[in-house]
């Protein structure tokens, strides 16, 4: 009786454990905080209207390139429609290029004449649903940067061209929904 007992018991055990890793296998990882299918992009906006990028800067010409790079990689990695019109978009994404500099990253021994030069430039970004008025990221400050050597026959425009480039991405990235 003893053993048929514990033999029971064994078999409700292996049963309960049996069911337990089933139910966790079959639930699923996306309700642990692992993977999902779900998109990176917020549902409730479709287009965002990309406004010109201020600029703090004495440099000129960042603003335009950043503006363009951030419109190019809007639509090429978000399922997000950039519309001309800000009368007709879900959204606004705007920002202000609040520093762009430029260090010596090396430079000759002898002379001191720079060899590489990094620029770097900041922005501060802002994107609002205009239809609930609500702030999808408030004063958010990003930054990257680029580097560039004169003996290479690369230039500072080059540089900043590139960073704004970078500097977009990051933007992009701020769209992403919080996990």
């Amino acid at each position: 009786m003893k053993n048929r007992l514990q033999i029971c018991r064994r078999e409700t055990v292996g049963i309960l454990v049996g069911s337990i890793v089933c139910g966790l296998v079959f639930c699923g990882c996306a309700e642990t905080g692992g993977y999902s299918n779900e998109s990176l992009f917020t549902e409730e906006v479709s287009s965002v209207y990309v406004e010109m990028f201020e600029s703090q800067s004495f440099r000129r010409g960042v603003e335009y390139d950043l503006t363009d790079a951030v419109a190019k990689r809007i639509e090429a990695e978000t399922q997000y429609k950039v519309i001309s019109s800000r009368d007709r978009a879900d959204s606004v994404l705007s920002g202000q290029i609040v520093r762009v500099g430029e260090t010596v990253l090396s430079a000759e021994r002898r002379v001191g004449r720079a060899l590489e030069k990094e620029v770097e430039v900041q922005a501060v970004v802002n994107w609002k649903n205009l239809k609930t008025g609500e702030l999808l990221v408030d004063n958010q400050q990003v930054s990257a940067s680029a580097s560039y050597s004169e003996w290479q026959n690369q230039s500072f425009r080059y540089a900043s061209a590139l960073a704004a480039n970078k500097l977009a991405q990051r933007v992009v990235e701020l769209m992403e929904k919080e996990w």
